[in-house]
């Protein structure tokens, strides 16, 4: 048994911490809202964010960061990208053991263009943290807390970690792979969700699954090309956390982002589906990163740069699909993890 704390009570964080209290860890959940620890504590719901399912009665949760972290041997980020460089700053102030350091979200932060771990590591100091870890893959809350079948992947530079964190998680439903590429992770599951707005807006105009596939195949191909030239091991982006999560996002009703682009080819507008939601639709800061770092690595990056156009530069989705349909030839195999 080990003692966890999980920073974070939405569907991902309440699906994590779920998994770790049956698992038989001292699992406690942080929530900013004292309602909502009530409700997970007295009812052992989270109705908000997992409406009708049973949370194990052995898992508590605090709205008191203190409390939180003076709990954990490891902690778990399980907050939106923008949240997480000034919440890594309050934990700063108030942690005094070193804890290792799980991530469990997918983004790139716009401006530095630094991966998670590198915002964690930049405001938690190397005597208060073992290591960092980012726990990713092809894996919605949802199912997971009704114990279907997932499969995801642990990475970190220090395999020992890694490794740790995979026995933390891994049940009969819930398997854990390990895997040292940090930067190919990292990219991988951040950038699946440009390219799932993309889906989403093909959908919601109204094209079928020709166009699904070549926006699944000619985006992998283009964060290929990013993470290769970032540092990444090509390999990754066949695995769980390349192409399983961008499968899974691009097409499973679960996926937030797909959603998001299907309101957006639809006719909404940003402003509209952003408010709508009432959620944080990870993709859309992380178009503008992406944006960013495509021009920072001088890699060719066509469908997010017409996503970009359609979000930022209010371009027709229609018409930013014809401009991709229409640019130069190429020759396909030469141009994945090559520029366009």
């Amino acid at each position: 048994m080990e003692k966890v704390t999980v920073i974070g009570a939405g569907s991902w964080g309440t699906a994590i911490a779920f998994v770790l209290a049956e698992n038989g860890h001292d699992c406690l959940l942080w929530t900013r809202r004292e309602q909502q620890s009530f409700e997970i504590n007295e009812r052992h719901t989270n109705e908000a964010y997992l409406p009708g399912i049973s949370l194990p009665t052995n898992l508590q949760a605090v709205s008191d960061l203190k409390t939180a972290i003076e709990h954990a041997e490891t902690i778990v980020i399980a907050v939106p990208t923008k949240a997480i460089r000034d919440l890594c700053n309050d934990i700063a102030g108030i942690i005094e053991k070193k804890c290792l350091f799980i991530h469990v979200s997918k983004g790139i932060e716009p401006d530095t263009l630094k991966r998670i771990s590198e915002v964690i590591e930049d405001e938690i100091s190397p005597d208060k943290r073992e290591a960092v870890v980012a726990l990713s893959g092809p894996s919605h809350a949802e199912e997971v807390v009704l114990r279907h079948p997932t499969t995801i992947t642990a990475a970190s530079t220090d395999q020992l970690s890694a490794e740790r964190v995979q026995d933390l998680f891994s049940n009969n439903y819930f398997r854990v792979y390990t895997n040292s590429d940090l930067i190919g992770v990292e990219i991988g599951a951040a950038l699946k969700n440009v390219i799932a707005l993309a889906a989403g807006i093909s959908d919601g105009i109204g094209y079928g699954d020709n166009a699904k596939a070549a926006l699944i195949t000619r985006g992998l191909a283009e964060i290929s090309r990013l993470g290769v030239k970032m540092g990444a091991n090509p390999l990754t982006f066949s695995g769980l956390t390349g192409l399983g999560d961008l499968i899974v996002t691009c097409t499973s009703v679960h996926s937030r982002n797909w959603k998001a682009g299907n309101l957006l080819g639809k006719g909404n507008s940003l402003d509209e589906v952003v408010s709508g939601m009432g959620m944080v639709i990870e993709g859309v800061r992380t178009t503008k990163a992406a944006h960013q770092l495509a021009k920072r690595y001088e890699v060719s990056m066509p469908l997010t740069e017409a996503l970009y156009a359609i979000l930022f530069k209010d371009i027709p989705p229609k018409g930013a699909v014809d401009e991709l349909m229409n640019r130069t030839k190429k020759h396909e195999i030469e141009d994945f993890f090559l520029n366009d």
